[in-house]
């Protein structure tokens, strides 16, 4: 029987973090995307700490709109506020999603905010 959605999900992201990984002076962006909503992090892996973290629940995020429109206001806020951390390059982690959608326009909208991957 072939794998369910999670366990290939799993595997990809497990790939995935094997090449990507956050350090300080370039840490990792990791997304995160549930059926309603979408959630990201600028992650320092070496110390193990989070620097920014925004998501579409956040109150300045204004939720109407597409799922995908909303997610583009998401990357502008963690774009905003890596930015005020003195961050300005990161490593995307998409986190086992392929990236189209959600995670596309997340990317995008970080990209518009000043992240550069």
């Amino acid at each position: 029987m072939g794998l369910s959605k999670t366990e290939r999900r799993q595997r990809i992201k497990n790939r995935i973090r094997k090449i990507v990984g956050g350090t300080e002076a370039r840490p990792r962006l990791a997304v995160f995307r549930s059926n309603k909503e979408i959630y990201a992090q600028i992650i320092n892996d070496v110390d193990g700490k989070t620097i920014a973290a925004a998501s579409s629940r956040d109150k300045d995020i204004k939720a109407e709109g597409t799922k995908s429109e909303v997610a583009a206001l998401v990357g502008k806020s963690i774009a905003e506020k890596a930015l005020k951390a003195g961050i300005e390059t990161i490593a995307f982690d998409r986190g086992g999603y392929l990236y189209h959608g959600r995670v596309k326009s997340l990317a995008e909208g970080a990209r518009e905010g000043g992240l550069k991957f």
